[in-house]
């Protein structure tokens, strides 16, 4: 009888998976007012990103209205979009920062 319970334990154990955490996208929005090289910069300090990446990503905001920072799980992407608005605030620039799910 002990077996069959360590069987019933192990199936109902194999049942039950896990899904990854939902992703998000960290997006910069394009305004009039927030320089490029400002811009640029918080892609390489929050971002971690090379020149030429940020430099690409900045000029996608400044063309298309909004460029992909990167994709992050839901806390990380909050905590990364609170971290640029902040930021920017301090520095005294309009730069927006939101996300949404991948």
């Amino acid at each position: 009888m002990s077996t069959q319970y360590k069987d019933d334990a192990q199936l109902e154990a194999s049942r039950a998976k896990t899904r990854p955490p939902s992703m998000y996208k960290v997006l910069l929005l394009n305004d009039d007012y927030t320089p490029m090289d400002f811009v640029v910069q918080i892609l390489q300090h929050f971002f971690h990103k090379n020149r030429e990446q940020a430099t690409s990503i900045m000029l996608q905001v400044h063309t298309q209205g909004r460029g992909v920072c990167g994709v992050y799980t839901k806390d990380v992407a909050a905590t990364k979009v609170e971290q640029v608005l902040q930021f920017a605030k301090a520095h005294q620039h309009p730069l927006q920062c939101v996300m949404e799910e991948n």
